[in-house]
């Protein structure tokens, strides 16, 4: 302790310049070169200029019936059938993004993550047709427009659908002085207002919503002729009191939740007259909910149809980029996902046995390499590049496309369609189509001999690329869907060293503003420069860091819990300290990245993440609560540095009665430390 407060004023100081690097370190129309381009342009990036008009066929519930006659029709025809998915969401934070640094079973939990936890908006169908008399590719789209919810709409923002007095609910514990205010002023505002209805039967809509009682947040209306309060603006928390207050209080007033025709919640306190109405109400509520259910269930059979259609002709699939699109097919039409990526993929090899990933196929050319080198490999990008007849507003496109496409329309079907545009399911179709029919013709496919009866998924320069889809843009692999198993994709080019994942460290709950360099400096300066192959940050909050050797893995957890325990000055001036700083860093292998990743809790933070998931398992952490009497030897190599630190500290001190304490150098310190990690490593190795 002596030593300890004979070091602070240095401690608290800056250290010198010259040490603070070692201390801190879509679909179809008729189209042609002069048609007016949409004008948000095509494909799914902005700022890749505008494409020629092409038109998408909007299917609805209205017309599903007959465009699915018509669809069969074109499928049993079809050479091939581009396919594309719009959702409403892909991740649900950004560490749920694929890493590179991702193992397949992580990448896998995360695709599943993704499938179950956003709907599918809309389905995108192309079926291109080969015509010999045309010597082209002949497009028919169809595009489902309606959104797919889940079915379960009983709950929204946690409340019922039904009037919240069918059932009794537990009161909300009034902890606060605001809870009680508003609950308080909610029952006075309701008695006022209910008391007005009363008195006052006969009052017509108008003066009822022009009463004084009518606010931003109380809009008075009727709901199934009644009269009411919209209630607007109010937080979860408020409309569960703004329920305790009337079930306590009113019983001709009632609490109900609904959906308007855009699926958002509406809530109301309803007045009824007796009893008897308040039970018909509750029935009328019901009836709704049920015809509401039902149109769900109708539109999810319709698109159903559609999945059943292309499964049942057994024809090859064309996707961009389409794993996720494939597992969103499979979770909302086909059951849930498999627990595992090799069960997945042989569940979808028997569903759809042939399918192509168009960018996977991107890497199969020589001069489709050389012409997208400068270019990303999205969709819209590779159109743009491949199929400029489309994407070009000038009468003449400046690069010809290999292979002729045609997009057939008959009159009666123009009213029913819409000008494409980026991010629609049907024009992004489209689009795949035609980049796949180009990349063929890279490869050597000769279309030219190609006849309608043909399978092209037989075909031998095509068919080594068939089935064997990226899981992500950043994998470097690509899965065969015929057996489940990865591996390396030989054309991607690797950012960061090839993953060994049991040398890997997850660290999370730093101080915020440390960097990923600022960690690698740290731990090099305890394990060696060459210590380190790959420090990833997953967010500002965590980084998986990969180790050169698999051992480095156990001695760093050992000495970081080891150091948290240590109450001398050897811990604090530890390079590690930097890291530990705060006391809320923690660490941990590989594997339990893995189950924080499969938790079905999503925090925005990775770090909110881990310790929400962690804090929920019984099961400690590996590296977390060690015992420092569990790693032999370390105690006695931290006292004995310890004790050098306080000899040299008082030798100098002696040596002048008038010399400060603050005249330790930097240098002394970190000559004293280098000491402690050598003696640490050589106990290591003997035990």
């Amino acid at each position: 302790m002596q030593c300890r407060r004979r070091l602070a004023p240095l401690l608290r100081a800056p250290p010198p310049k010259t040490l603070l690097p070692r201390l801190l370190s879509r679909l179809v129309s008729s189209s042609s070169p002069s048609s007016p381009p949409p004008s948000s342009g095509g494909g799914d990036e902005a700022g890749d200029g505008s494409v020629a008009g092409v038109a998408v066929k909007q299917v609805t519930r209205g017309n599903l019936a007959e465009a699915l006659e018509e669809l069969r029709a074109r499928v049993r025809d079809a050479a091939f059938v581009g396919i594309d998915l719009e959702m409403s969401g892909v991740t649900s934070a950004p560490w749920r993004d694929t890493f590179e640094l991702d193992r397949a079973d992580v990448r896998y939990l995360k695709l599943r993550d993704s499938a179950k936890r956003f709907a599918v908006l809309q389905l995108g169908v192309c079926p291109f047709r080969w015509d010999p008399a045309k010597s082209a590719f002949v497009a028919h789209p169809a595009q489902e427009e309606e959104a797919l919810q889940k079915l379960n709409v009983l709950h929204h923002d946690g409340l019922s659908a039904f009037p919240n007095t069918s059932k009794q609910e537990e009161d909300v514990q009034l902890k606060s002085t605001a809870d009680l205010l508003f609950s308080e002023r909610m029952k006075i505002r309701f008695n006022e207002w209910r008391d007005a209805i009363s008195t006052n039967p006969r009052v017509d809509n108008h003066k009822l919503g022009s009463n004084k009682f009518t606010t931003n947040q109380f809009q008075t209306v009727f709901f199934k002729m009644r009269p009411a309060i919209m209630l607007d603006g109010f937080t979860s928390h408020q409309l569960k009191l703004i329920q305790q207050v009337l079930r306590k209080n009113f019983r001709d007033l009632m609490y109900v939740s609904t959906f308007g025709e855009d699926e958002t919640s509406e809530k109301r306190v309803v007045y009824t007259d007796n009893n008897e109405d308040s039970i018909l109400l509750m029935k009328d509520v019901q009836e709704d909910l049920l015809r509401s259910r039902k149109v769900k269930v109708e539109s999810a059979i319709g698109i159903r149809h559609v999945i059943d259609l292309i499964a049942s002709e057994r024809k090859l699939i064309v996707g961009h980029s389409c794993f996720l699109d494939i597992a969103q097919v499979y979770s909302k039409f086909i059951g849930p996902l498999p627990s595992s990526i090799k069960d997945f993929a042989l569940a979808i090899n028997r569903i759809f046995p042939h399918v192509v990933d168009t960018r996977h196929l991107m890497s199969a050319s020589d001069a489709v390499q050389h012409l997208m080198r400068q270019k990303s490999k999205a969709l819209s990008s590779a159109f743009s590049l491949l199929c400029p007849a489309f994407h070009s507003t000038a009468g003449e496109a400046s690069i010809p496309a290999p292979v002729r496409i045609e997009v057939e329309a008959d009159e009666t079907m123009l009213s029913c369609f819409a000008s494409g545009a980026k991010h629609e399911a049907g024009y992004d179709a489209f689009m795949t189509g035609c980049v796949f029919a180009q990349l063929c013709a890279h490869i050597g496919v000769k279309f030219e001999d190609f006849t309608p009866k043909e399978n092209l998924e037989m075909n031998k320069k095509l068919k080594k690329y068939i089935n064997l889809l990226p899981p992500s843009f950043n994998s470097g692999t690509v899965l065969d869907l015929r057996t489940g198993m990865e591996r390396p994709d030989a054309c991607y080019k690797l950012r960061y060293p090839a993953a060994v994942h049991d040398n890997i460290v997850l660290i999370w709950g730093f101080q915020s503003g440390l960097s990923a360099k600022d960690i690698k400096g740290c731990i090099c300066k305890v394990f060696g420069p060459a210590s380190v192959a790959t420090v990833f940050s997953i967010d500002s909050t965590a980084v998986l860091i990969q180790f050169s050797k698999q051992e480095s893995v156990n001695d760093f957890l050992d000495l970081k819990a080891t150091l948290e325990k240590q109450d001398s000055a050897i811990s604090v001036l530890h390079p590690l300290s930097t890291i530990l700083e705060g006391g809320q860093t923690r660490a941990a292998n590989y594997d339990t990245y893995r189950d924080i990743c499969s938790s079905s809790v999503t925090k925005y933070f990775f770090a909110d993440q881990a310790n929400a998931v962690c804090s929920a398992s019984d099961t400690e952490l590996r590296g977390e609560n060690v015992d420092a009497s569990d790693a032999p030897g370390t105690n006695s190599v931290l006292d004995e540095t310890a004790r050098t630190l306080v000899k040299q500290a008082e030798g100098t001190q002696h040596s002048s009665k008038k010399q400060d304490a603050t005249d330790i150098s930097c240098q002394d310190i970190l000559d004293v430390l280098q000491d402690g990690k050598t003696l640490f490593g050589k106990q290591t190795r003997r035990t």
